[in-house]
């Protein structure tokens, strides 16, 4: 994209927030309006405090009363404020508003965009801490179709006005990103941080449309929110489009289905089939208000020490085409996941796995970091009504099955083990298919690597079909 500068000043790489609104102020075909609402004007005050802002700054609004930006935006149906839809709103309209009142034929040149975000800090309380939306839509080239990045965001700082900063730095770095590094989305993402640190905001979902962005897919964009450590875990649908966590899960059941899914086989799925059926029977279970989630931590995309992409894109496209909501996590504790599931409800949880894994979370070695050991974990772990379903194994040699009843298990956490057990925590699964159970991902992907056959028939019909067709897991 060519820039136009006034003047002759020559400017080096910095990441500075007076680096980045001198650069954008002294554009002079980059103008467009703000909108911000709930937390202040920050954002545009970096602007207005660095010289020559108005040839970027069109409008500038804080519809700060309910009444008032409802009678600008229009009045939501959930009644809610700081919510996606609104920012889609206020974007919309200013982006409306900026081509109805600024002539093309005046100003040939003009690259315009629209900021906007909705935002609520801390309460007087500090019960929340607070978050929101922001988003700009935008042009890299006059007249063109209008690009756009959403993401929603999570305070982590105790005061209202740091708050306030941040979102005001963070408001910068979106809009330079957005122009200076719109052919760079990974550049782009990391620079969000200039002048923030990890532990004052958190991202946890990012979503890219529009023309400059054709080529990017979102979930790899989730992916590496996790992978820099802007969030502990992301979320995406079987649209492929990224998914704000805390709207999916709230006050939701929960059921949840951890693995490597490399490739997903009919095992798997036949534990999500089984383990659903059970977790529904539950009292007040009610269908409509569960949802079931596909976990992979962090380690298990790794390979070799390194995150392959194009691996994640395989397993993502399988899980997708199977119609799965995914998340992504960097949750190596089962407990963890618990945690983080509750700050959005209160219902119940089930987890769904092997005996390997069951076998695992009762190994102490994992809980040696926390004071209070394993007790500590598993006081965190069977959270409520929590419930582990439990797919059995069968031993290769000796066709042995193991299930709940006879898996052998340390001394030292036998009398724990028995405890859950005798208090309906751990349920198996004994309507399982044994036709399916000697089925293993690990073999699956060496005989698909190996380019041998026979696979075909150990996943569903869609994930073999999906494999065949983009050649997935290929060397």
């Amino acid at each position: 994209m060519p820039i136009t500068i006034k003047g002759d000043q020559e400017f080096e790489e910095i990441n500075s927030v007076e680096y980045k609104t001198q650069r954008i102020n002294l554009n002079e075909n980059v103008y467009g309006s703000f909108a911000e609402i709930g937390a202040g004007q920050e954002t545009v005050r970096n602007f207005f405090q660095t010289g020559d802002p108005s040839g970027t700054i069109a409008k500038t609004l804080s519809a700060y009363d309910k009444d008032y930006s409802d009678a600008i935006y229009g009045v939501e149906p959930d009644g809610r404020y700081v919510t996606l839809s609104r920012l889609r709103s206020m974007l919309s309209l200013e982006t409306r508003l900026l081509e109805e009142r600024i002539s093309r034929e005046k100003h040939p040149d003009k690259m315009f965009f629209s900021y906007a975000n909705t935002v609520a800090t801390i309460d007087f309380a500090k019960k929340y801490k607070g978050h929101g939306w922001l988003g700009i839509r935008f042009q890299s080239k006059p007249k063109e179709e209008y690009s756009e990045i959403i993401l929603h965001i999570q305070f982590h700082e105790n005061s209202a006005i740091h708050q306030q900063l941040t979102l005001g730095i963070l408001g910068v770095n979106l809009i330079y990103g957005a122009y200076y590094h719109y052919d760079d989305s990974k550049i782009l993402l990391k620079q969000l941080y200039d002048n923030i640190s990890l532990d004052q905001i958190e991202i946890d979902t990012i979503n890219f449309t529009g023309p400059l962005f054709e080529n990017i897919d979102n979930r790899l964009m989730s992916l590496q929110l996790v992978k820099n450590g802007m969030t502990e875990a992301i979320m995406f649908g079987s649209d492929g489009n990224n998914i704000l966590p805390a709207s999916l899960l709230y006050k939701k059941n929960i059921l949840t289905l951890r693995g490597s899914f490399r490739p997903v086989t009919k095992v798997n799925i036949s534990m999500y089939e089984k383990s659903l059926e059970l977790f529904l029977n539950e009292k007040k279970v009610d269908k409509d208000n569960t949802v079931v989630i596909f976990e992979i931590t962090l380690s298990n995309l790794k390979t070799e020490g390194e995150i392959d992409e194009k691996d994640f894109m395989a397993r993502a496209d399988l899980l997708c085409s199977l119609g799965q909501t995914v998340m992504i996590s960097n949750f190596q504790e089962y407990y963890k996941v618990v945690e983080y599931f509750s700050q959005h409800t209160k219902e119940r949880m089930g987890l769904t796995m092997g005996i390997k894994t069951l076998i695992d979370i009762f190994d102490e070695k994992y809980y040696r970091h926390l004071s209070g050991g394993i007790l500590e974990a598993f006081g965190k772990l069977f959270f409520k009504n929590l419930k582990i379903y439990l797919y059995p194994s069968k031993d290769p040699e000796t066709g042995k099955i193991t299930t709940s009843e006879n898996l052998e298990l340390h001394p030292r956490v036998i009398e724990l083990y028995q405890f859950f057990k005798k208090n309906g925590r751990i349920v198996d699964i004994a309507d399982y298919d044994p036709e399916i159970i000697d089925i293993h991902a690990k073999k699956v992907l060496q005989m698909i690597v190996e380019g041998e056959s026979g696979w075909e028939n150990m996943l569903p019909e869609t994930a073999t079909a999906i494999i065949k067709e983009k050649k997935l897991f290929r060397q």
